[in-house]
């Protein structure tokens, strides 16, 4: 029952953090104070982040969404044929396109009130965020067709990867930290139905991973988040979009790393 109550918890989870963070003035307040008028010049990922002039964009930044969430979709098919996982790929393909569909329906049903008179560029709904769901919805898809050998590393990879991504794109004033926490959780939770729905003899077990991996994860997960999440002009908001990116790479190791794994089954041994 674990899986269920995984995908139960992250909708949860992600319905109050839209009535908390979208839904009150409290909340409101307290994300439109993390902007101000300095723009994204300030971000230490500016440069990187496809905003400035002629920039390389770091993938799913700016213009490089779409073609990131292509080049991933096939990288899990190309697994999914080499391994011959069919089960594997059909469920992490289904996490990819249940993220994003979800995410653009709940963005298109879940309207932003203004409750506390912003000015228009605040009121626009952004909540969950695009960019932070691509990376999450694909490196869940990918621990699914993974080996069971690299599947730690991947976890780690992919961590470090919507850390930097989600951290990114609230330094540059993209998207809030409501809006990539949901779509953290709104991926967690399909990954997690995904898991459950999976034959007994295909679903994801648990992972066994060198004892030192988890410390250098979110070391490394942590150090992306503050770089990619940091600004010139303010500290408060530096750590407020670091914490919030790191919150969402450790939803989503707890999720790949341990909420849907399904235990073995004892058996008895036989008599005589």
């Amino acid at each position: 029952m674990r899986p269920w109550i995984s995908a139960l918890l992250c909708l949860v989870g992600f319905l109050a953090v839209y009535l908390i963070a979208v839904c009150t003035p409290f909340g409101q307040r307290a994300e439109n104070a993390l902007f101000n008028n300095n723009g994204a010049n300030p971000a230490w990922i500016y440069d990187w982040s496809g905003t400035a002039y002629d920039s390389p964009a770091l993938p799913p930044l700016d213009q490089t969404a779409m073609p990131t969430l292509l080049v991933g979709i096939a990288v899990i098919v190309a697994v999914t044929l080499v391994r011959r996982c069919w089960w594997q790929g059909c469920a992490a393909i289904g996490v990819v396109m249940a993220t994003l569909g979800s995410k653009e329906l709940t963005r298109t049903i879940l309207p932003r009130p203004d409750l506390v008179g912003a000015r228009v560029s605040l009121i626009e709904p952004s909540f969950p965020s695009g960019h932070a769901a691509i990376p999450a919805g694909l490196a869940l898809g990918a621990v699914l067709v993974a080996s069971p050998r690299i599947r730690p590393y991947v976890t780690a990879a992919g961590m470090l990867w919507l850390a930097v991504t989600a951290g990114a794109v609230q330094a540059t004033y993209h998207h809030r930290p409501s809006d990539v926490l949901g779509s953290t959780l709104l991926a967690c939770a399909c990954y997690s139905l995904a898991a459950r729905l999976l034959p007994p003899a295909a679903a994801p077990g648990v992972m066994r991973r060198p004892r030192a991996l988890p410390a250098i994860a979110l070391a490394l997960s942590a150090a992306g988040a503050l770089a990619a999440g940091a600004r010139d002009d303010s500290v408060t908001q530096s750590l407020v979009f670091a914490a919030a990116a790191f919150l969402c790479a450790a939803l989503f190791w707890y999720t790949a790393a341990e909420g849907p794994a399904r235990p073995a089954r004892r058996t008895r041994p036989a008599r005589g």
